[in-house]
């Protein structure tokens, strides 16, 4: 399993440093990481490894939760190539591997073509290293590239700039780390390398508000949103008011809970994201989405919803839903909602 892999290669990492050199670079960088939410100066081996240790399973679960619900909107579709902007230590090709297996939707076994872009050397090494670990052909493989974000590239006009070309191009948590001008920049340079471009952002009022500006300039680029939105219009949530977010779930292992100094074997990571598509590949987004975790209540769940005709509206279902009832009491944040069927299943009912 792939996060199993990765859990113990980041165990691995952190078993050789010197205890006293772990703890302190963990303790240094979380306070940085709490206090402003974007990567800390990673000035040596140890802090990469600290940082790996501290984020990568979180941002691996949420980037995994996102591109899994753009995997439920595109059916058989399979990226054969998976370009990683900013991906740092390569949670996003892990989580990649997760969602889709190692190889790609070619030739079976053919490993699918994955990069990483950064401007951390440090922290490509370590990626790179880990990846090495891995059973999945597609991070052994991986290419990990040093280069500026927003540098220029061959073929990139004025204030562009060129990425290469990809079937798949995630973008993860990066952008709080880049000012206004060069986050729109990356955006546009990743919608004209990629057939499909999902963002990832953490789940915080800031967090969505680039990730809301990311998604309005892939719908001006001609992408179409598939998730977790169910329509290309204007979001209807007003930032300051509220915020699209949603939570993955964590198990957080012996190290982790060491790292983080924390007792409970979970924690829940917030994210916000954004996954559109260019006409070619193929998908419709969900006729609606849960935004809150459901409330259950003596015979009712309560639901809020965004969706594709009414935008943001509330939905009981009871009891005399049938199975809509069965399915909402098992429903979670995040999830398509109403529940669709397979042919000859029946239609959804409509709770109001």
């Amino acid at each position: 399993m792939i996060e199993e892999e990765l859990r113990g290669a980041l165990a691995a990492l952190v078993d050789g440093l010197p205890p006293r050199q772990a703890s302190g670079a963990v303790e240094r960088l979380m306070k940085g990481y709490r206090h402003d939410e974007t990567a800390p100066v990673l000035r040596d081996r140890a802090d990469v490894v600290a940082y790996a240790a501290y984020r990568m399973p979180a941002t691996f679960a949420a980037v995994a939760a996102a591109l899994g619900a753009f995997a439920s909107r595109t059916g058989e579709w399979r990226p054969e190539s998976h370009l990683d902007v900013g991906g740092g230590t390569g949670a996003a090709v892990w989580a990649a591997a997760a969602v889709w297996g190692g190889t790609a939707g070619g030739p079976e076994g053919t490993p699918r073509r994955t990069t990483v872009l950064d401007r951390s050397e440090p922290a490509l090494a370590l990626g790179r290293e880990l990846a090495g670990a891995s059973a999945a052909d597609a991070l052994r493989m991986a290419e990990w590239r040093h280069r500026p974000l927003t540098g220029h590239g061959e073929g990139a006009g004025p204030g562009e700039a060129a990425l290469p070309a990809a079937d798949l191009v995630t973008v993860s948590y990066v952008l709080g780390e880049l000012g206004e001008r060069d986050r729109l920049t990356v955006i546009d340079a990743a919608a004209r390398a990629g057939r499909a471009v999902v963002v990832t952002e953490p789940g915080t009022p800031d967090g969505y508000a680039r990730t809301i500006a990311a998604r309005d300039h892939l719908v001006a680029a001609g992408l179409r949103v598939l998730a977790p939105c169910p329509h290309s219009e204007r979001c209807p949530m007003v930032p300051g008011e509220d915020w699209c977010h949603f939570a993955a779930r964590v198990s957080r292992s012996s190290l982790h809970r060491q790292v983080k100094g924390g007792s409970l074997p979970y924690e829940d990571e917030k994210f916000s994201y954004v996954a559109a598509a260019h006409p070619a590949v193929t998908g419709l987004p969900a006729s609606g989405r849960i935004l809150r975790r459901p409330q259950k209540r003596k015979g009712q769940v309560l639901l809020e919803l965004c969706t594709a005709g009414d935008g943001l509206r509330p939905a009981t279902v009871t009891k005399r839903h049938g199975a809509d009832y069965r399915l909402a009491r098992d429903a979670k944040w995040g999830d398509a909602w109403p529940p669709e069927r397979e042919p000859g299943e029946g239609a959804a009912s409509s709770p109001g």
